[in-house]
C-alpha cells in the first residue's frame, strides 16, 4: 500500500481551522500526505500558509449559506454546486483515506464529494448548536465529533473540546516589557474578541477612561490602528508565541462567547467574563455556548445590551471572591480533551472505515 493520504476542510473564521492546524502536524510527522480543499481568498490558506505545513491547498468556489431570503442565494447556489464539481475532482485525483472537516461554508462541497466517492467523513462541531453547514454535513459524516452532547445524532461520538493550549509552564519573559507597564497593586483584566477582535471591547476600552484607573488592561483587538503599550495598558491586533503568557498575566478575562476561545480558557483555568455575541448578529450560538458555561461554573456572563463599567466591576467581582469555586469547577471538567487523545481516536476510527 502507498503512502496514506488525507484531506482537511474548513474555513471562513479562524475558528474553523484551529483543530485542524492542531491534527495536520501530527498526521505528517506520522507519514501521512495532507491535503486541504478551501477558499484561496479565506482565512484558512493564510492561516496554513503562515504555519508553513507541507500541505497542498486546493482551491474551490464558494457560496454562502443563508437561512434568510436573498436574492444572493441563488448566485451562491451554483458557486456550491461548483464548489462540489471542483471537490469531486480533487477527492476523486487524490484518493484519500479519509476527510475530516471542521465546518464554515467551504466545507459542504467537499464533504458532499467524499461521501459520493466513498471516502469516509469525518466532522467535528464546536458549538451547543450546529450551524448550517455542519448541519448538512452531518447527513454525509461518518462520524460526527461532538465538543457538547448533542443527543439527536445517530453518528455523535460526544469528544469534549480539542485546544491548542499547553500545559507546559508559560515563559513570561517574552511579555516582561508589558508588565513593566502595568501597576503590581491592581488586577490584570484581558479583553478578547476572536480571531477578529471584537469593536464593542475595542469601544469599552477607548470611551471608560476609569477602566485603567481601577484595572491593568490589555486588548487584544484585531485592529492594528490601537496598536499601543503605555502606563496599565496593552493593545495589540494579533497574538501568536505570547498568547498563553499574555493569559497567564491576566487575573480575569472578558471574551466573547466563541467556543474555541473559551475552552481553551477553559483548558488555562482562567476566570472568565463572557460577553456573547446576540441573535441580531448571530444565529445564538454564543448565547448557548455562555449560558452553558455559566451553569457549570466556569464563567460568568454579560449581555452585550448590559455590559457597562458597574456591571463589569460586579462580574469581576464575583469571580475573585469565589476564586477557588470556579476553579474547582473547571478542575473537574469533562468538557476537554487532549489534542494527542483525539488524534488516536480519530486514527483508530479511520483506521475502521
Amino acid at each position: 500500500m502507498g503512502q496514506k493520504k488525507i484531506i482537511f476542510t474548513g474555513g471562513g473564521t479562524v475558528g474553523h481551522v484551529t483543530l485542524n492546524l492542531i491534527l495536520m502536524p501530527k498526521f505528517i510527522a506520522d507519514g501521512w500526505q495532507v491535503h486541504y480543499i478551501g477558499d484561496k481568498k479565506g482565512v484558512e490558506y493564510q492561516e496554513i500558509v503562515k504555519s508553513g505545513l507541507p500541505v497542498t491547498f486546493h482551491g474551490i468556489a464558494t457560496g454562502k449559506l443563508r437561512r434568510y431570503f436573498s436574492w444572493q442565494n441563488f448566485l451562491d447556489l451554483f458557486k456550491v454546486a461548483y464548489g462540489i464539481i471542483q471537490s469531486l475532482l480533487i477527492v476523486g485525483k487524490v484518493r484519500p483515506q479519509a476527510l475530516f472537516s471542521k465546518g464554515g461554508f467551504v466545507s459542504v462541497p467537499p464533504v458532499i464529494a467524499a461521501r459520493l466517492l466513498r471516502v469516509p467523513v469525518f466532522v467535528h462541531e464546536s458549538d451547543l448548536s450546529m450551524g448550517l453547514a455542519n448541519k448538512i454535513a452531518s447527513k454525509f459524516a461518518t462520524t460526527m465529533y461532538t465538543t457538547f452532547k448533542q443527543g439527536h445524532l445517530v453518528k455523535e461520538k460526544h469528544v469534549g473540546a480539542i485546544t491548542k493550549i499547553s500545559q507546559q509552564e508559560v515563559d513570561l519573559g517574552q511579555v516582561q516589557d508589558i508588565q513593566a507597564q502595568f501597576d503590581d497593586k491592581l488586577q490584570t483584566i484581558l479583553f478578547i474578541g476572536g480571531s477578529g477582535g471584537a469593536k464593542v471591547f475595542n469601544d469599552f476600552i477607548s470611551n471608560n477612561k476609569a477602566l485603567l484607573e481601577a484595572y491593568n488592561v490589555i486588548n487584544i483587538s484585531g485592529d492594528k490602528s490601537l496598536n499601543q503599550l503605555s502606563q496599565n495598558l496593552y493593545r495589540v491586533d494579533y497574538v501568536t508565541d505570547s498568547y498563553q503568557a499574555l493569559m497567564t498575566l491576566a487575573d480575569v478575562v472578558v471574551t466573547r462567547g466563541g467556543a474555541n476561545t473559551i475552552f481553551e480558557l477553559l483548558a488555562m483555568k482562567k476566570l472568565q467574563v463572557i460577553v456573547p455575541l446576540g441573535k441580531e448578529a448571530s444565529r445564538g450560538d454564543q448565547l448557548e455556548n455562555a449560558a452553558y458555561f455559566e451553569k457549570q461554573g466556569y464563567a460568568k456572563q454579560i449581555l452585550e445590551s448590559d455590559l457597562t463599567m458597574e456591571t463589569l466591576n460586579q462580574a469581576i467581582k464575583e469571580l475573585l471572591a469565589n476564586r477557588e469555586a470556579y476553579i474547582s469547577a473547571m478542575e473537574q471538567t469533562k468538557d476537554l480533551k487532549s489534542a494527542d487523545a483525539f488524534y488516536a481516536l480519530l486514527q483508530s476510527d479511520i483506521e475502521k472505515t
